[in-house]
């Protein structure tokens, strides 16, 4: 495995030198900025991720007021008691994005953020708590508490909602093969953490966030 310098030159060549380089760079928000986050806010975010899945994004965005006003505004409190007839009657409603397993995902992933804000004084504190260096465990979470959140669905709520995380994009995977960190696209627990060491590996080198490094790595194939 290559070590940081590597990385960070090969992203000046590609990037043109320090300062574009530097405006591309995303920065993760502060675990402060996390906690003082609402419940409704995060649970707005990862309903959004849900739907944006497979879909143009822009559309998805351009639906989401339908949504808040559809579905409370997004309070988790409100959404876990919603029933069956409530969900198959925003069905009905054309302002919305009538998927069926999407819908029904709501008061999933309700539950989860409520579960998990009560048990640690609000979402954004379980979120801030979480250690980047065992952010697969996190994306493990999400898949198997919430619904609709296998894949890279979890870190892109993650990276929207500025939690710090790398994301396995189709670029970062084949920089990660190239370096032979992995053969394929990681799957496996040994592939998993293997990722993982590699990623923490970088950011003590470097200091910087994995949302940094992971698109640094993507900017290596381009």
């Amino acid at each position: 495995m290559r070590d940081y310098l590597w990385l960070y030159q090969h992203a000046l060549e590609q990037k043109g030198g320090a300062e574009p380089l530097e405006a591309l760079l995303p920065s993760p928000k502060t675990a402060v900025e996390l906690v003082q986050a609402g419940d409704s806010q995060f649970l707005s975010a990862l309903c959004r991720r849900v739907f944006r899945a497979g879909l143009k994004h822009s559309m998805v965005d351009a639906k989401w007021p339908a949504f808040e006003k559809e579905f409370f505004g997004f309070s988790p409190e409100k959404l876990v008691l919603i029933s069956d007839e409530a969900l198959e009657r925003a069905m009905q409603n054309k302002k919305l994005i009538r998927h069926w397993a999407k819908i029904k995902s709501i008061r999933q992933n309700a539950l989860m953020v409520q579960e998990a804000s009560e048990a640690n004084g609000g979402f954004g504190r379980f979120l801030a708590g979480w250690p980047e260096e065992d952010i697969l465990s996190l994306w493990r979470y999400f898949a198997r508490e919430g619904s609709q959140l296998g894949g890279n669905s979890a870190a892109y709520f993650l990276r929207m909602v500025g939690k710090d995380t790398f994301i396995l994009t189709r670029d970062v995977v084949a920089a990660l093969i190239a370096q032979g960190i992995v053969q394929k696209h990681p799957t496996t627990k040994g592939d998993l953490a293997a990722v993982q060491y590699a990623f923490n590996n970088w950011r003590e080198q470097s200091g910087r966030p994995f949302c940094q490094l992971s698109l640094m790595l993507a900017f290596c194939v381009g």
